[in-house]
């Protein structure tokens, strides 16, 4: 399969289109992601200074437990001196190591938080049904697979309900340039279009448990409190080196789980999400995200060619099968 000549995309990715230079349409494209980044940082400061102790916290962190999540919470607490709530989602894939990181770097970092762990049953249901195709619209799978972009639904949803109930006015989240849209890396959201997105999500996953996840969506009384949370990505215009971002966390006791992919430091879900894309939809779930770290100059293309090519530990392969109460992976 042909690979774009300058990033890392191939050519089996939707909206690729390789020229007969064999660089996809992206590469090809202007880009002003530094101006955007210059325009976004600014946007940024402006945005603490307005919410800069009009709650409890600041900002509430949803803090997976990864490199750059943990970054983000380094970020936040030390270079601007906000108060943050850490919250982290326990989706019943969360590495060992993982937790341990999770209380090594809150207590490093003295952040309060806050771990929620849904009713196993419930998302092992949800994440078996994630494995039937077409579940997502193709815009969402360029991203994410299925099961991740199910996991990540129930997460925004949850954080979003409890930053609203808890009175923080901003959540932060630690995706990396690449892996969110840079539009979406400072946003004040619309609280018709999260209420419509609400009920399209609602309305799938009733449709795999009926209606046991409810607790974990807004109603009513959450939009009738007025404006949403903002949300910030805020290593979309950081300076964004994987290396030093190690050597940072490194410094606050985080160590990298030994049992994850190339392309997690967290769940050990995400493995099998990809190797069921792949074999769904023809491309890697990671690769826009790696592009878009290559195409900036954030990842070498080598680096980029070996995260997407590394295959996953068959174990934990395994074990995700016997869990979730397959045989095998659903082409």
């Amino acid at each position: 399969m042909r690979i774009c000549t300058t990033c890392v995309l191939p050519e089996s990715f939707p909206s690729a289109r390789l020229g007969e230079d064999g660089r996809c349409r992206y590469c090809s494209s202007n880009s002003k992601t530094k101006l955007d980044q210059q325009r976004l940082r600014s946007k940024f400061y402006n945005l603490i200074d307005k919410i800069r102790g009009t709650g409890p916290y600041d900002v509430m962190v949803a803090y997976s437990g990864g490199k750059d999540s943990t970054y983000t919470l380094r970020l936040l607490k030390e270079q601007f001196e906000l108060r943050i709530i850490a919250v982290t989602f326990d989706n019943g894939f969360v590495s060992t190591r993982t937790l341990e990181n999770c209380r090594a770097v809150t207590s490093a970092l003295e952040i309060d938080h806050f771990i929620f762990r849904p009713a196993e049953t419930i998302l092992l249901e949800i994440f078996k049904k994630s494995l039937k195709p077409g579940l997502y619209p193709m815009k969402a799978l360029e991203r994410a697979s299925s099961i991740c972009n199910s996991c990540m639904n129930l997460v925004k949803s949850f954080v979003l309900k409890l930053a609203i109930e808890m009175n923080v006015p901003a959540i932060a989240y630690g995706w990396s340039p690449g892996q969110a849209p840079m539009a979406s890396s400072l946003l004040q959201p619309n609280a018709a279009m999260i209420q419509q997105n609400q009920k399209i999500i609602l309305k799938l996953f009733r449709s795999m448990v009926d209606n046991k996840v409810d607790s974990m969506f807004l109603d009513q009384r959450h939009y009738d409190r007025g404006r949403l949370p903002s949300f910030i990505h805020p290593l979309a215009f950081s300076d964004y080196k994987e290396a030093d971002i190690l050597k940072s966390i490194a410094e606050i006791g985080w160590m990298p789980p030994d049992d994850t992919d190339a392309n997690s430091t967290n769940c050990l879900l995400n493995s099998f999400g990809n190797e069921v894309h792949l074999r769904q939809y023809g491309f890697h779930p990671y690769a826009f995200e790696i592009a878009g770290l290559v195409r900036d100059g954030y990842m070498s293309r080598e680096d980029g060619i070996l995260k997407l090519n590394t295959p996953p530990n068959p174990n934990v392969l395994d074990m995700v099968k016997q869990k979730l109460g397959v045989d095998e992976i659903p082409q």
